[in-house]
């Protein structure tokens, strides 16, 4: 049960260059839910993705290194939300009318493994979330916010005291609500800023929203599924001539890029 906890709640992240094939897949009984997605280039091509143009002639292209595009999310949504597995090769006539003609792109995307089935349920600020699962069946955390979100809580109307609608979310929602509950029959914590602190401005009301499941079955994931994607998942489909030199510092780089561009959107 442990095992399958930490592959649903993992984020996933995976890329791929033009040319190469993006795959995503999701452990049993989970489907794909996709967070962000950029297709493009950023960063030179020697350090990501190089070209495919011999030197010679790479070097009479002015590489744009600041090309984006924006039907990337909808793509990824279209191709791969809500199913166990996708993969779709990967090049500029997917995303529309190409933005930087000439220049290599990559796509890089983000993920979660949401569960099938599952349950929500809301507790106002300083009111105590129960949760609980039938006999031999245990809870299963998904996700938790503490704080106030953009769109606000039907559950928990926010009174207009003239303040703007902001949003402010606890860091440490979800990790608290694992260590409490995930794995039992039953649970409860108060929805307060004395089990989550406080994320936002003084007087501004706050709820707890908790996504979770409940499960019967410890062993989710047959042997071949133990193993999560990772970012060099579709090397395997790559040309010789389109492997990176230096994968662990093409790793460390794509990682930089990937927590920059999540925090920028």
């Amino acid at each position: 049960f442990a095992g399958y906890i930490s592959q649903v709640l993992k984020n996933y992240s995976d890329h791929a260059c033009d040319g190469e094939y993006v795959s995503l897949r999701c452990p049993h009984r989970t489907t794909i839910s996709i967070q962000s997605s950029f297709y493009g280039r950023i960063v030179p091509s020697h350090q990501l993705c190089p070209s495919r143009y011999p030197h010679s002639y790479a070097t009479l292209i002015k590489e744009d290194v600041a090309c984006s595009v924006g039907t990337s999310l909808q793509k990824m949504l279209d191709e791969c939300q809500d199913r166990r597995s996708c993969q779709f090769l990967v090049n500029s006539r997917l995303f529309g009318m190409d933005p930087c003609p000439g220049t290599g792109k990559y796509l890089l995307v983000w993920y979660k493994c949401r569960p099938n089935e599952y349950k929500s349920k809301v507790a106002c600020e300083d009111d105590k979330l129960r949760l609980s699962c039938k006999k031999s069946m245990v809870i299963a955390i998904y996700s938790a916010v503490f704080g106030r979100t953009q769109g606000g809580s039907l559950e928990c109307p926010y009174q207009n005291l003239g303040m703007p609608m902001i949003e402010c979310q606890s860091a440490t929602a979800l990790q608290l609500m694992i260590k409490r509950c995930h794995g039992k029959r039953s649970c409860s914590i108060y929805a307060s800023t004395y089990e989550f602190g406080d994320p936002c401005y003084p007087g501004i009301q706050k709820h707890l929203n908790v996504i979770y499941t409940c499960d019967n079955s410890p062993l989710l994931l047959p042997v071949d599924e133990t193993q999560p994607p990772t970012l060099s998942s579709s090397s395997s489909s790559s040309s010789s001539s389109m492997e990176p030199v230096g994968v662990g510092t093409e790793m460390a780089l794509l990682s930089n890029i990937l927590a920059a561009y999540a925090f920028i959107t």
